[in-house]
């Protein structure tokens, strides 16, 4: 996994390379490489660490008009210069580039260095090079297309690929099985991606591959099949130009100015969803009637990392508005735990790409015992946004850094606008409903407030960024601000940091508090603030430093913590937006005291799309 560019056309393919590959540096990558057919020979370069290390070891001069490219984020292999991809086959002469696993390659293995194929890295995805030349071998008078196509047939896992032939030099193959594969269509030229972000420079026309398709393709066009030869119309689509702004401006660094997006990220969100006529919000998108969601017995929203935070808070806000029984689980655990689905209940799947394999293989398993999902994502055209039975966008532009802030933002205010609209479609009354609208549209301003805390925040992470480890801590609807907060602290600073709720700290992680290891407690404004400033109180007793996060002008708050943020108030729901920004700001001016990789953090990608 994780970032796949190729190209066929009449340019020099490998400055198309090269610079496509900036563009998806930001998904996350631990080595990278490129490989050409030049003069009918294959030419690979490859190398560990950052893309100037490849970059640098390439020839001043260096030609081919077809070429593939790849950042790879290990999986099977340590990150070093034999694991990164392209992979070649024992000939030489057949080269590939693969986002995803295949389960089966160590019984492949066995079976293809029994037949004289010799392997040079540790990964699973070189076995699909030697399988491709493998068939050839076997099949010497079957279409290069067909042969891929038998050795696909192989393979279990998942895979976006894409192959290349110095034995004919004008077709790429490209191929999907649960691993996203976009075709660029140019103008005598031709790209492959997994994605629209490695196209920006070149074309907004594309074309989606869906699983079990395979593609041919040269510089004037392309045929899509099944794996079993049936042939595919396929329609292009526009990407929309906002989804291709990757510039970063006057910021040092994509995270800072994502945080600093906010306010415009989340009015766009809003943008045409408020209806002031019967306070509530419109979601033409759900395409589920007021009849529909009145059926509607209970609500399950289905996230992996800060899109689960994100649903956690989503449910709380539907329980809150719409009374409806309402949770959120993992992804990953939900589709293994063979859960059983109802057909009077809602599920929800959220994903900032709409790529993340866990959530698609939960909505795949719903979808198959054939309950209505809805989706929220951002990205238009993505694989959940086109198998989802309908949802609701976020339109919050692109998002580089691999951790999450205006993309996560947007997913609450999604939550918030479709609490609103179920509750609304139920029993809120449009008093309570006019309150949320008015809360809602006043909401990019109070981030505004919120962002000029930025300096002070940056003092206080100077005070705090030597720990080793943090508690955030919080009460009912604060637990999942609490949670979303350590997890842009340990994902950027590298801080062991733990989320509990604060009614769970006297039975078990209270014993771990010490001068040495802060607490950060969220206290919103509300009928909790008593009994979480008493959580506040036993950590003191036992001399934990603590910061307090509050909305609430509250003297104890002030005279107890040892450092308070503030944020403005706003509607109770709407607390989790507002309440996460200091926090994104805290870990921010944290990893960079620590002189961190602010955008592409050890270890970690943009899109998962691996199990």
């Amino acid at each position: 996994m994780c970032g796949i560019i190729a190209y066929t056309g009449n340019q020099n393919a490998a400055p198309i390379l090269t610079a496509s590959l900036r563009q998806l540096e930001y998904r996350g990558y631990d080595s990278s490489g490129i490989a050409l057919v030049s003069r009918g020979k294959l030419k690979t370069y490859r190398a560990a660490g950052k893309l100037a290390q490849l970059e640098n070891r390439l020839p001043n001069k260096i030609s081919g008009k077809i070429g593939i490219g790849h950042t790879r984020w290990a999986t099977h292999g340590e990150p070093n210069d034999q694991n990164a991809h392209p992979h070649t086959d024992t000939q030489g002469r057949i080269s590939i580039i693969h986002n995803g696993i295949i389960e089966n390659a160590t019984e492949l293995k066995r079976k293809l260095e029994a037949q004289g194929c010799v392997y040079t890295s540790e990964t699973d995805s070189e076995t699909i090079a030697h399988l491709i030349s493998h068939s050839i071998i076997s099949n010497p008078k079957m279409a290069f297309l067909d042969v891929v196509r038998l050795a696909l047939k192989q393979l279990q896992g998942t895979y976006g690929l894409v192959v290349m032939n110095a034995d004919a030099p004008e077709t790429l193959i490209a191929a999907r099985s649960g691993s996203p594969v976009i075709i660029g269509i140019g103008k005598d030229e031709m790209f492959v991606a997994s994605d629209s972000a490695a196209l920006s420079r070149y074309t907004r026309e594309v074309v989606h591959l869906d699983d079990g398709e395979i593609a041919s393709i040269n510089a004037k066009g392309f045929e899509v099949t099944t794996l079993d030869a049936i042939s595919m119309s396929k329609q292009s689509v526009m990407v929309d130009s906002s989804q291709l702004n990757y510039e970063l401006g006057n910021y040092d660094n994509y995270m800072f100015k994502e945080i600093h997006e906010q306010p415009e990220s989340i009015r766009r969100t809003l943008s045409g969803r408020l209806d002031h006529r019967f306070n509530t919000a419109h979601l033409g998108g759900l395409n589920m009637s007021p009849r529909d969601l009145m059926n509607v017995r209970r609500v399950c929203i289905l996230g992996c990392g800060s899109a689960y935070y994100a649903g956690i808070s989503g449910a709380d806000m539907i329980e809150t508005l719409a009374r409806l029984p309402s949770k959120a689980e993992p992804a990953a655990e939900f589709r293994y735990r063979n859960p059983v689905i109802e057909p009077d209940t809602l599920y929800i799947v959220v994903s900032q790409s709409g790529e993340t394999f866990d959530t698609l293989a939960a909505l795949r398993e719903i979808k198959r015992k054939g309950s209505h999902v809805l989706g929220v994502n951002n990205v238009v055209g993505s694989t959940i946004a086109r198998e989802v039975d309908g949802g609701i966008y976020m339109h919050a532009g692109t998002e580089v850094s691999v951790a999450s802030t205006k993309a996560y933002t947007s997913m609450l205010t999604c939550f918030a606008l479709l609490a609103l609209h179920l509750g609304r479609v139920r029993d809120l009354s449009p008093q309570q409903g006019e309150q949320l609208v008015n809360a809602l549209e006043a909401l990019p301003e109070k981030i505004k407030v919120a962002l000029e805390q930025n300096q002070q925040i940056k003092q206080l992470a100077k005070k705090y960024h030597h720990i080793n480890s943090a508690f955030f801590i919080g009460r009912t609807n604060a637990y999942p601000i609490a949670l979303e907060g350590a997890q842009k602290l340990k994902e950027i600073s590298y801080i062991h940091a733990e989320a509990y709720p604060a009614s769970e700290l006297k039975h078990g992680p209270l014993a771990l508090i010490s001068p040495q290891t802060p607490t950060i407690i969220i206290l919103p404004d509300n009928d909790l603030l008593g009994k979480s400033i008493s959580s506040l109180q036993e950590i003191r007793a036992r001399k934990g430093p603590v910061i307090a996060l509050t909305n609430a002008q509250n003297e104890d708050i002030h005279s107890l913590a040892d450092d308070v943020m503030y944020t403005p108030n706003t509607h109770p729901i709407l607390h989790p937006i507002i309440m996460g920004i200091p926090l994104q700001l805290f870990a921010y001016h944290c990893a960079i005291a620590m002189d961190r990789d602010i955008d592409q953090p050890r270890n970690l990608a943009k899109s998962v799309t691996v199990e």
